[in-house]
């Protein structure tokens, strides 16, 4: 661990993030509600000790990915210099770029070592034209999280195909009895997490929603997609009402016992292993399935650092970004709160590694998962995606409906 480490400070020096602080500097950091925020107060706290004279603020964002970037929208859009620091969905950093939101962090030909230190999908998510406009939060992928014990008790293997999870529940549910207990948990709410739901089997099934960013849509592929959650929810796997479960959501119907199966972050691992947590021990991680015939494949997820393009306090706030993004912030991430590292050398941490013994396994869905589409406009996208999607698994719309209507409308965003 110790050359990457080395290797990573002394490209981040190069790049200037390692300017000396400036005391009596307060900074307004930035993040989602969701998931730790006291793990980030932590590691705000511990970069305050390691730089007197500097105090960090933490302004807590929404719930979701929408809710966020629609309330950064609104501050940036304003030139507003309140905010420093932001968090960012991995969506976000060239689209902020573009905007002009966010500042540049240095040139990436300067910054070889740091950037290989990360994952490829991460160094390529915040390099926009040769420029490094981000550095990584953590790393995500949805994951497949069941119950050990209920598979153990009715001798049944880990599901591989959607088909199989199906039948696997069904078995559960009537072993079970239990009114409470729902097959599988995932986010049909119109958020940006059903997006990569409904793009799962799409996916595993072999199709493409754009090529080189123009639209490359297979409207059988999706209704076939759209067919697999709306299945389950017909066959009683997933609740009736699953068109309003957002991403907590899952988590907490999954923490309490109420679901044999989720799809669901890698922050869910952390709070199901906590006190208060009805599946403590009993919780096993696994790939998403894939469809009949076709291969398992998972949606990159993730969430940047970014310097508003307004902050008062540039250096500051880079050389702050800098830390958050480092071997030494991420490793705590990991250990308390399961936020997956996007560097790699991390896998390999023993400390990480008793924390999460499915980190290596994690670490092949990172590397396999499949990123959202590439586009400027990219918020139209996603919009067209999880308001569909909705509408299907909550019964407004048929499958062959929306289909039509996603390729119509996707037809003239991408054109």
């Amino acid at each position: 661990m110790k050359r990457p480490i080395i290797a990573w400070a002394a490209a981040a020096l190069a790049l200037g993030l390692h300017a000396p602080a400036y005391a009596d500097t307060t900074l307004r950091m930035f993040v989602s509600s969701q998931g730790s925020p006291a793990t980030h107060r932590k590691i705000a706290d511990l970069y305050e000790q390691k730089n007197p004279g500097v105090k960090i603020e933490i302004e807590l964002g929404g719930t979701t990915s929408e809710q966020q970037a629609q309330y950064l929208n609104t501050v940036l859009s304003s030139r507003d210099p309140s905010l420093d620091v932001l968090i960012l969905d991995i969506i976000r950093p060239a689209q902020f770029s573009a905007a002009g939101w966010i500042s540049p962090l240095g040139e990436a030909a300067d910054a070889g070592p740091m950037l290989e230190s990360y994952m490829k999908a991460y160094a390529d998510a915040n390099t926009v034209n040769g420029k490094i406009v981000a550095l990584p939060s953590h790393a995500d992928a949805l994951l497949l999280y069941y119950r050990k014990d209920l598979l153990k008790k009715y001798g049944l293997p880990v599901p591989k195909t959607w088909n199989e999870l199906a039948e696997t529940a069904k078995k559960i549910l009537a072993g079970e009895n239990n009114p409470d207990l729902q097959g599988l948990s995932f986010q049909g709410k119109a958020i940006e997490g059903a997006v990569c739901t409904f793009l799962l089997p799409y996916w595993s099934a072999g199709h493409k929603l754009t090529n080189n960013g123009k639209l490359a849509f297979d409207k059988d592929g999706a209704v076939a997609a759209f067919n697999v959650w709306k299945g389950l929810v017909n066959d009683g796997v997933a609740k009736k009402n699953v068109s309003e479960v957002g991403t907590d959501d899952t988590r907490k119907e999954f923490q309490a016992g109420k679901a044999v199966f989720a799809s669901l972050w890698g922050y869910g691992w952390a709070n199901f292993q906590g006190n208060d947590s009805a599946v403590r021990d009993k919780v096993g991680v696994a790939n998403l399935p894939a469809v009949d015939g076709g291969k398992a494949v998972s949606c990159l997820g993730g969430w940047e650092w970014a310097v508003s393009a307004f902050s008062q306090h540039q250096e500051e706030a880079k050389k702050l970004v800098a830390f958050l993004s480092g071997p030494e912030a991420t490793k705590i991430k990991a250990i308390d709160a399961s936020y997956l590292p996007p560097q790699t050398a991390l896998y390999s941490d023993q400390d990480i590694q008793k924390k999460m013994p499915w980190i290596e396994g994690a670490r092949a869905v990172i590397e396999s998962a499949i990123p959202r589409p590439v586009t400027p406009r990219y918020n139209e996208v996603s919009e067209v995606v999880r308001t569909l999607f909705n509408a299907v698994v909550g019964g407004s719309m048929t499958p062959e409906d929306a289909a039509a209507q996603m390729e119509a409308r996707l037809h003239r965003i991408l054109r």
